[in-house]
């Protein structure tokens, strides 16, 4: 508990009218944008997919299948789905197991437990031994409204310190649906944040032929003005906030990152040193660590100086509440990202 937190705890309370609250399920609703289609639980049925093909696949989870949507593949493959219980380490070490036997699990929990949790096993069973392990999981950064308890805004700067790790930051259901077959064919283990539930398909309406690729970098929008590189549902908050801001005569290029490690240094390199440009990076992590700092250190070390920003949550453990809240409170929303960019401008 921070010293804030702590004060904030022996204040009289304060009595939202009841207008003006927002619903529990706002803590927790799924991240689908207004006017984007949506797909109902993309990871679960893309894993079906994948393991009617591939008998290799078998799905595990720490007492969480229906909340990372792996119940969709224990329904259709109860014989290659495991229940671990509440036991991250257990699981983790469990799938390492499996594929020293050859198969190829996908192992899920909540992103906080396998980052916080789960660390010590994952680094020494499966990163250390370069096991196809995958650990897939729900919510990542600020996609829920519990609170530091469910919150992982830390875990790409955690797993990017993680030798031999593979870390994927997917934006949508047509990043989720690429991402499951790229990321079981990769040798190696692989982190991957999911958006559960109803997710929005976001890609393909601005790129129509748009196609997932791990370790690739993509641009969705070009634009002269600004550039901004973002990973996870922020490539959607960065596209919204660009058809906005177009209505200023401002235009903002989008390049889509959703590997973080290894990072596409080619094409961030060869965008930015185009010149003329405010750069500017854009996730649902904190600063630390995290995209924004290894496009920095790219650019850096490579001789490219465009000036550069960053939009991400602070170094700090955030508030409990609705998400639409947090997310204009922290500088995520749309709202938010194009009220930033235009005042950098």
């Amino acid at each position: 508990m921070t010293l804030d937190s702590m004060k904030r705890k022996y204040e009289p309370r304060q009595v939202i009218p009841k207008e003006k609250r927002q619903a529990t399920s706002a803590m927790i609703a799924s991240l689908a944008a207004e006017g984007y289609d949506t797909v109902a639980a993309p990871f679960g049925h893309a894993l079906v997919d994948l393991a009617r093909k591939d008998d290799r696949i078998v799905g595990l989870t720490a007492d969480l299948g229906k909340y990372t949507d792996l119940h969709i593949f224990g329904r259709e493959m109860p014989d290659r789905y495991y229940q671990m219980g509440m036991a991250e380490q257990v699981m983790v070490s469990a799938a390492a197991g499996m594929a020293r036997e050859g198969f190829v699990p996908f192992a899920t929990t909540y992103a906080v437990f396998a980052s916080r949790r789960a660390y010590d096993f994952i680094a020494m069973a499966i990163a250390e031994e370069y096991l196809p392990v995958k650990i897939m999981c729900a919510l990542p950064g600020l996609t829920t409204g519990y609170g530091p308890s469910h919150q992982a805004t830390e875990d790409l700067a955690i797993f990017r310190g993680l030798p031999n790790m593979t870390i994927v930051d997917p934006c949508d259901a047509d990043d989720i649906t690429g991402m499951v077959p790229a990321i079981a064919a990769h040798p190696g283990p692989v982190y991957a944040r999911l958006l559960r539930g109803k997710v929005a398909k976001v890609l393909t309406r601005h790129k129509p032929d748009y196609r997932f690729e791990l370790g690739r970098a993509q641009m969705i929008r070009e634009g002269r003005d600004v550039l901004v590189i973002a990973s996870g549902f922020m490539t959607m908050r960065a596209l919204d906030a660009a058809e906005r801001l177009a209505a200023d005569g401002i235009d903002v290029g989008v390049l889509h990152s959703p590997t973080i490690k290894p990072l596409d240094t080619e094409t961030i390199l060869a965008e930015a040193g185009k010149g003329g440009r405010l750069v500017v990076t854009a996730e649902n992590h904190t600063v630390v660590g995290g995209l924004g700092e290894a496009v920095a250190r790219t650019l850096l070390t490579n001789g490219v100086s465009p000036e550069f920003r960053m939009i991400g949550l602070p170094d700090e453990f955030l508030e409990a509440g609705a998400l639409p809240t947090l997310h204009d409170m922290y500088g995520i929303s749309t709202d938010r990202v194009a009220e930033q960019i235009k005042g950098w401008l």
